[in-house]
């Protein structure tokens, strides 16, 4: 029984432990840090709003997003500046290193941080938008495109505090400043020289976030720079335009492969794979669809030259549609956001003669001789087995034939075949 009763209270007080609500080990904090280098795109956007879960998960003091981009599409910086203006904890935007910019989409990003910095030798503007999907706005949609972008941007500049004339002009006049010229007139908080400094000078700044006031202590805090996981760095390679054109030109390649080489399996599926990548690529870049039709009228003409006598009038036309095709597939004043002539003129020369050497295969082989069966027999040499007159038997291609022929001839006399008749063959004697 007192074993009982010993086992009974070491279970109770085992019990009473567990219960008590002891202080877990302080855990170090730290600062979690985010790198953008590139155009604003569909796969920036996801990275920015993975990125500002994964700070909160890691208890961060913040998170800084240190930025060099040209700009980019318009709801990919609206994405990113609603997951910026309602994360739970603070977000610092820094452009750096010295040399980088902050362009057109980067500007509204900018002013939508709880703390905006600069390095030295960096600048921020240009944040007229622009018309994407092909061909120029006309005025009236300008003017509205124009309008929404100031009134967006005012509302921001307005929430955080920051200047609101200027921003307007960043819009309609597209100018730009150093970072001077941004700090003195409160388009940014402060200059940073890098990383250090910035944790160093924003530590004690109290910034306003959805759920209350919070106090940064960043001064000597750790950094961890959080990466790109495996689905963002794939959506970043498909959202480079260079990219998808090349995949767009293997999936026509592939496809006119398979179908005019029934059974061949792999550059069908290659073709189709590659399309829907280079489409699904197309949805998150600016493209003008004058550009693919092009693109398909060029590779129209190739094939056409081979049908139609042009004397090469087609293939040049096909030459000029694919090229300006290329050129025009991507519009935007964003290098990063269209296909490299360096990559569009050697993609152009290797796919028309790809089309002009399959195509020509392809008719040689239609115009070719049969090789085999019955019909692949006309013309062949022989050796009469027996005496044809007019009817006996022949050996051919190692086979004995029935044959006959319009003039008599002598066994193991040599012979041509003139024409098939089902399973009878007409004949000649061979001519020396």
């Amino acid at each position: 029984m007192e074993r009982k009763y010993i086992f009974l209270i070491l279970f109770l007080l085992g019990v009473f432990l567990l219960s008590i609500p002891w202080p877990l080990p302080a855990q170090k904090k730290q600062v979690d840090v985010i790198k953008i280098n590139d155009a604003i795109t569909p796969a920036t956007a996801d990275f920015i709003s993975k990125s500002i879960e994964q700070a909160v998960k890691n208890r961060a003091e913040c998170l800084v997003i240190q930025m060099d981009t040209p700009g980019g599409l318009d709801m990919s910086m609206r994405d990113i500046v609603k997951d910026i203006m309602n994360a739970d904890i603070p977000i610092i935007v820094y452009v750096s290193p010295s040399g980088a910019r902050a362009a057109s989409a980067g500007v509204f990003i900018t002013i939508a941080a709880d703390i905006a910095a600069m390095a030295p030798g960096t600048n921020i503007g240009a944040a007229h938008p622009v018309a994407v999907g092909g061909g120029k706005m006309d005025r009236t949609m300008s003017e509205k495109v124009v309008n929404d972008a100031v009134a967006y941007i005012q509302s921001i500049a307005e929430k955080k505090g920051r200047n609101a004339k200027w921003a307007e002009q960043a819009v309609r006049e597209s100018v730009s400043i150093t970072e001077k010229e941004a700090l003195k007139i409160k388009i940014i908080d402060l200059i940073a020289k890098d990383l250090t400094d910035l944790l160093e000078k924003i530590d004690g700044k109290t910034i306003e976030k959805p759920r209350g006031k919070i106090k940064l202590a960043t001064k000597g805090l750790r950094t961890n720079v959080l990466e790109m996981g495996f689905r963002q760095r794939f959506l970043a390679v498909l959202s480079n335009p260079n990219i998808a054109y090349i995949l767009m030109m293997i999936g026509l390649a592939g496809l006119y492969f398979e179908l005019s080489n029934p059974g061949a399996i792999f550059p069908g599926v290659i073709g189709s794979i590659s399309l829907i990548l280079a489409f699904f690529a197309f949805r998150t870049l600016p493209v003008n669809y004058a550009g693919v039709l092009l693109i398909l009228l060029g590779v129209f003409l190739f094939v056409a030259e081979i049908k139609v006598a042009s004397y090469g009038l087609l293939t040049i036309g096909g030459l000029v549609s694919l090229t300006l095709g290329s050129i025009m597939l991507f519009e935007s004043p964003i290098p990063a956001l269209r296909a490299s002539l360096t990559i569009i003129i050697p993609t152009v020369l290797f796919t028309a003669a790809f089309f002009f050497i399959a195509v020509t295969m392809a008719l040689k082989a239609q115009l070719a001789k049969p090789a085999t069966g019955s019909e692949g027999l006309v013309g062949e040499i022989g050796v009469a087995q027996t005496q044809l007159n007019p009817e006996g038997k022949v050996f051919i291609h190692g086979e004995f034939w029935n044959a006959y022929t319009d003039e008599a001839i002598e066994a193991r006399e040599k012979i041509r075949v003139l024409k098939t008749e089902g399973l009878k063959l007409k004949v000649e004697k061979l001519k020396n």
